[in-house]
């Protein structure tokens, strides 16, 4: 342990300016929300694509169901007064 650490040089410090200091003029609102909007979409995209993929694994056997989704795809399985 010590004997790794006495060859080493001790790491210097980074910039001690912060992030934000790098850029020039800050963001509009119009730009966050332009931003924002984008970044939700992509978001709403990705998921929608997990979902339909997971649909499509379920109806191929590859995954299983969660009780979830077993009750709304067969409620039937959940009714005790069957039994």
């Amino acid at each position: 342990m010590g004997a790794e650490a006495e060859g080493t040089p001790s790491p210097q410090p980074a910039a001690t300016e912060p992030a934000t200091a790098a850029r020039a003029q800050p963001i509009s609102a119009a730009q966050f929300l332009s931003w924002k909007q984008r970044k939700d979409a992509e978001e709403a995209v990705r998921k929608a694509e997990a979902a339909q993929k997971r649909a499509a694994d379920i109806a191929s056997g590859a995954v299983q169901m969660n009780g979830r989704e077993l009750f709304q795809h067969e409620p039937w399985v959940f009714d005790n007064n069957i039994y």
